[in-house]
């Protein structure tokens, strides 16, 4: 984001810290509407767009009247915006093309490399786009034994963990990926934590479903041994366009060309993936609409959070890469992880990165690439800690990541039994998924 507070600083102008008060409003309002009665939740479901764009326009407008630099901040913010916003709904659109159809019962060693393959997959489509794609027949493959855990482990595996390796994974890594870091960079850094963190998973997980499946009647257990599982695929043409959306990663941003291929690709997928697909899927735009009205808010809003970090980051005192790992992971758990991981980041690169006269002045979006990178080089276990906390902290609760709530939507829609908000957090992400995330902070930060 352009560096409008290096342009404020050159003519006196200090961010007002109630011009914070939008973005921490919407976020709230985000993670509490929908843990509210049914009459406030649909309320909230009717109106959310007026309420993100309405915050939105008033920091905005503050920005043109009051900030020096304002324009160029809001003009840079809503490029970064477009970029953003087009590859998550392009991957949710494509993602919503392909159909799995999947004959068989599931054994806990299937179910173990059916989840190795997600988290994996999520690496390539996202974690919202491998969610909606695996979500169904994951409860079709478990279905005479199908439990509330296993829609746990899902969330935890697929919809959350499995995507810190790659800026498709998850979307707080794109934005990272916007603002400098290489696509490759977490990949190289934060394998051995992510194998360790989804490996973790995986064995808890092998003797939840090891125990479950020795409860069922033994011809269930006996069908389920020695029958394959067979898979249909439908909507192949749709791998064409999730390559063509990876190849649009790699392209340059002048002139759109970038997001272009991105939403070219998503229309393509829309207009040639037969009608019975979607319908199997129950496809719709409900999902992605939400994300795209939600994100304009917080990016509009986001502006004077990261112009107060620039200018009074370095008061925080945060020096240790786990404190950056547990202060973005308890944000992320019960905030958007997207723009937490923003915040974070800004954070690290005010504090390690040390800047001339003549670069504090320069400002725009070059600059912040360039402090980036040499964030990378001079901490990048800072980086790997703000990374793997937005992303595995996001399991935490239903509301820490956007798949969470419509796996659960969709599960509960199929007639499983899915734990309360308190029982998920309590049961299951306080007992087996923290532990798990104190590990890897121990092990590798």
């Amino acid at each position: 984001m352009i560096s409008m507070t290096r342009l404020a600083l050159m003519a006196g102008a200090e961010v007002p810290p109630a011009l914070l008060i939008p973005f921490a409003l919407l976020l709230l309002l985000i993670a509490t509407m929908p843990l509210t009665p049914a009459r406030i939740h649909h309320l909230w479901e009717h109106y959310y767009p007026h309420v993100a764009v309405t915050l939105g326009v008033l920091v905005a407008a503050f920005y043109t009247v009051r900030m020096p630099g304002g324009g160029a901040v809001i003009g840079h913010t809503l490029h970064e915006y477009f970029s953003f916003i087009s590859l998550i709904g392009s991957l949710f659109i494509v993602a919503g093309g392909i159909h799995l159809k999947v004959k068989g019962e599931g054994t806990p060693l299937g179910n173990v490399i059916f989840l190795l393959v997600g988290a994996v997959l999520t690496n390539v489509i996202g974690t919202t786009g491998a969610s909606m794609l695996l979500i169904r027949p994951w409860i079709r493959v478990n279905k005479y034994r199908i439990s509330a855990f296993h829609i746990v482990f899902f969330i935890f595996i697929v919809s959350n963990c499995g995507g810190a390796l790659t800026p498709i994974g998850d979307p707080p890594l794109f934005l990272g990926y916007l603002r400098g870091v290489s696509f490759f960079w977490l990949f190289e850094h934060a394998l051995l934590p992510w194998v360790t963190c989804v490996g973790l998973l995986l064995v808890a997980f092998y003797f939840f479903d090891r125990r479950s499946f020795k409860k069922v009647a033994a011809p269930v257990r006996s069908r389920a041994l020695h029958d394959h599982e067979t898979w249909r695929f439908d909507g192949g043409v749709n791998v064409l366009f999730l390559a063509a959306i990876i190849v649009g990663v790699f392209l340059p941003e002048k002139y759109f060309i970038r997001e272009g291929v991105m939403l070219g690709a998503a229309l393509a997928s829309y207009r040639l993936t037969p009608r019975q697909v979607h319908e199997e899927n129950h496809f719709t735009f409900a999902p992605i609409k939400e994300v795209a009205w939600l994100f304009l808010g917080i990016f509009l809003t986001m502006m004077p959070a990261l112009g107060y970090l620039e200018q009074h980051g370095k008061e925080a005192k945060l020096t240790k890469p786990t404190q950056y790992y547990f202060a973005t992971g308890g944000l992320s758990a019960v905030l958007d992880n997207a723009p937490t991981y923003v915040n974070f980041l800004k954070l690290a690169e005010v504090t390690f990165v040390e800047e001339t006269p003549a670069e504090a002045a320069e400002g725009g979006a070059d600059y912040d690439r360039r402090a980036v990178r040499q964030l990378l080089e001079a901490a990048p276990n800072f980086v790997v800690a703000i990374s793997l906390g937005a992303v595995f902290f996001g399991a935490m609760t239903y509301i820490g990541n956007g798949p969470n709530f419509m796996v659960k939507s969709i599960a509960e829609r199929a007639g499983v039994k899915v734990p309360t908000f308190f029982g998920y957090l309590f049961k299951y992400a306080l007992t087996i998924l923290l532990p798990i995330l104190l590990v890897v902070a121990w092990c590798f930060l």
